[in-house]
């Protein structure tokens, strides 16, 4: 059954590379290690993304990272356009 799932494994879904993503930015964050800044990146990926499947501007999506002791906040707003009517 291996050999079966091996050679017909389908592409991870894109929520599932996505989640997975962010778990390692946070696993990194709180690491203490002072690095790399991935609110940038991660905003331009988050506009290459949605552009796919929809008009938005690149002022209309924002990503913030609050710090409150032990808390740590990831915000995301985007906003959309207006549906057209048809």
């Amino acid at each position: 059954m291996a050999l079966l799932s091996f050679l017909f494994n389908s592409k991870p879904k894109s929520a599932s590379a996505a989640k997975e993503r962010l778990q390692i930015i946070i696993a990194r964050e709180r690491s203490g290690r002072s690095g790399y800044d991935f609110l940038p990146a991660l905003h331009a990926e988050l506009i290459a993304v949605i552009s796919k499947y929809t008009k938005v501007d690149a002022t209309d999506i924002t990503v913030s990272l609050d710090r409150k002791g032990d808390l740590e906040i990831l915000d995301v707003n985007v906003v959309l356009p207006d549906a057209e009517v048809r």
